[in-house]
């Protein structure tokens, strides 16, 4: 694959170098912070070749590449000339559980790789033993033992890596920070249980190794201390005591409070799931299996992350999170699977095969973004076959081991003590995939429920009153250099917006400044009325359809107060552009025109 080629379109297609405020990558997906969210056309990022799904998740654009990501990101940030950086004042305002959702996820990411491979080398030891192959006694097993526990033991260093990144402070002094709570000294006053205190104040003594709450917490704070200490600190001293004042007043806070906080956290919250299971083993799989798809819709799977990976490091096993995704998982899969053998059109086979492949391995996101959320019946079947599974998977008890994803390619997590839990593994897959396979074919999709896009010719006229002007004309280079897609625009005379096709509304969006439309014969298209008016946040725009309604050739879709507009300060120049794949677009027609007026003629 040529990933120079596929970062271009890419940049491209999400507004230019110029709306990028930051780019970084987890295990699958490209994950951009953009100024303008709405520049970019889905549809038409998903034909860019590489690219298996879109998710607009926790203020972020997420571009799902698959395990190849790494080297898509590496080509995007050499076309960008090197990693960006941006001012926190330029990035849209987001709520305070996104942010604490992407400060999970930007922390936990850099360390997943680690986890992975430690995790891993941990089950492979366990089979190896199970199968009398290596003693858990012999020198060699005890070298590797500890070399697997490093990752999960210096937890609190790794995460405050991440952490620094997420917060734009020093990696090296956060890195120090969070030692100091695993520090030699530390650690074996806490286990002499020996009383500590500094002037005066108790010290509470608390194991943090293969903690990271505590870690966040320090390098949160640690972020504030840095800002000050640069403002307060002479400059000729900046070099010998900013890095000193950092240093020992975080660490003293974090000792004296963050620390057991962030403890005290982890202990509540690891309490809750042992009351659960307790109550019943079989809930939190369940669960787990049944809502894992809105979980990673949402993101919301990154907040269970400090505590399922905590498990795993004091406990040496996790129930919260891998049983019931795995369960998930497969039934993605499955589900996939149906559609690929079903459907009628030979794209949506493609996509839906190579999809369900990939998801049974353990990559989901190619099969949930790129199929089963898109009608609510196929994911409707996911999470229900995802229950089922879990609803197994609680009940034999079974755990994961290590830190992973969960799939046929990493069976290998859930091999370790009890040799019978990898038998669990393999039947809560095989329930998973049945029960998801018979819910989707007999009830969750239809062929039909899917158009074969047909090919033919449409004519569109103008949806506004006006003066036609070529793209090329726009004064936005979105536009004028067609990165999103043929078509033409309008100088509108009025402010009445009226359908040019016959097809339903796919889109209105929210500042109701634009919206998207599909014609009967499969031909998408999206009209955004003036530039930069996403501004107005909806003033002065009245939106008179909804996403999904159908709607006749010249129905009314906005009334927008045009002088208004232009008082403002606002180009009022209104763009019609095809998204979807055209083979041709013939028959321009500019100058001034009415609604009835035909524009152009579109060949599909």
């Amino acid at each position: 694959m040529d990933y120079t080629s596929s970062a271009k379109e890419i940049i491209a297609a999400v507004g230019g170098k110029e709306n990028i405020l930051e780019l970084s990558h987890c295990a699958t997906r490209l994950r951009f912070v953009l100024k303008d969210s709405q520049i970019p056309n889905d549809q038409q990022v998903e034909k860019i070749q590489g690219v298996k799904g879109l998710s607009r998740t926790s203020g972020q654009y997420q571009i799902i590449i698959g395990t190849e990501v790494p080297k898509a990101y590496q080509a995007i940030n050499h076309e960008l000339g090197g990693e960006i950086h941006s001012d926190d004042s330029e990035r849209p305002k987001e709520g305070w559980f996104n942010q604490v959702l992407g400060i999970i996820s930007g922390a936990i990411t850099p360390m997943i790789p680690a986890l992975t491979g430690a995790g891993l080398l941990k089950a492979f030891l366990a089979l190896f033993v199970n199968l009398k192959w290596m003693s858990n006694t012999s020198d060699t097993y005890v070298m590797l033992s500890f070399i697997a526990d490093a990752a999960f033991y210096f937890m609190p260093v790794i995460v405050a890596y991440g952490a620094a990144k997420k917060f734009k402070t020093n990696q090296v002094l956060a890195m120090v920070v969070a030692a100091t709570l695993i520090h030699p000294t530390f650690t074996t006053l806490v286990g002499e249980g020996t009383s500590l205190t500094f002037l005066g104040i108790p010290v509470t003594l608390v194991s943090y190794g293969s903690t990271i709450i505590p870690a966040l917490l320090s390098t949160w704070l640690m972020s504030y201390v840095e800002k000050i200490s640069e403002k307060i600190i002479p400059s000729f001293l900046k070099y010998f005591l900013k890095p000193l004042v950092v240093i020992a007043v975080t660490a003293t806070i974090t000792i004296l409070a963050l620390a057991p906080l962030g403890n005290l956290i982890g202990n509540v919250v690891a309490g809750l799931i042992e009351g659960l299971n307790a109550y019943g083993s079989w809930i939190v799989p369940t669960v787990i299996g049944g809502v894992f798809p809105l979980l990673v819709m949402t993101g919301m799977h990154w907040s269970l992350a400090p505590f399922w990976l905590g498990s795993i490091a004091n406990t040496g096993s996790e129930t919260l999170l891998g049983p019931g995704s795995l369960a998930s998982n497969i039934a993605q899969g499955a589900a996939s699977l149906v559609v690929a053998i079903k459907t009628k059109d030979p794209e949506q086979k493609s996509i839906a095969s190579s999809a369900g492949f990939t998801a049974l391995l353990g990559i989901t996101e190619p099969a949930m973004f790129g199929v089963t959320i898109k009608q609510k019946s196929i994911l409707f079947s996911v999470m229900a076959g995802g229950l089922i599974g879990g609803a197994y998977a609680g009940f034999s008890g079974l755990v994961r081991y290590s830190a992973g994803g969960a799939g046929i390619a990493l069976l290998p997590v859930f091999i370790g003590e009890n040799p019978m839990n990898l038998i669990h593994a393999l039947i809560t897959m095989l329930i998973a995939f049945v029960s998801t396979f018979i819910i989707t074919y007999v009830w969750g999709f239809k062929p039909e429920d899917i158009p074969v896009k047909k090919a033919g010719k449409v004519t569109i006229p103008t949806p506004v009153n006006g003066e036609i002007i070529d793209l090329s004309a726009v004064n936005d280079e979105v536009f004028s250099k067609k990165m999103m897609g043929e078509g033409f625009a309008v100088i509108p005379t009025d402010g009445h917006l009226i359908s040019p096709i016959e097809g339903k509304v796919t889109m209105v969006f929210d500042t109701k400044h634009a919206i998207g439309l599909t014609c009967e014969n499969g031909l998408e298209l999206l009209i955004h009325i003036g530039l930069d008016t996403i501004n107005l946040k909806g003033d002065m725009f009245d939106a008179l359809v909804k996403t999904g309604d159908t709607v006749k050739k010249g129905q009314p879709l906005i009334d927008f107060n045009l002088a208004g507009i232009i008082d403002a300060g606002y180009d009022p120049t209104t763009m019609v552009v095809f998204t979807s794949s055209v083979n041709e677009v013939t028959d321009f027609s500019f100058g001034k025109k009415n609604t009835a007026d035909t524009v152009l003629s579109v060949e599909m």
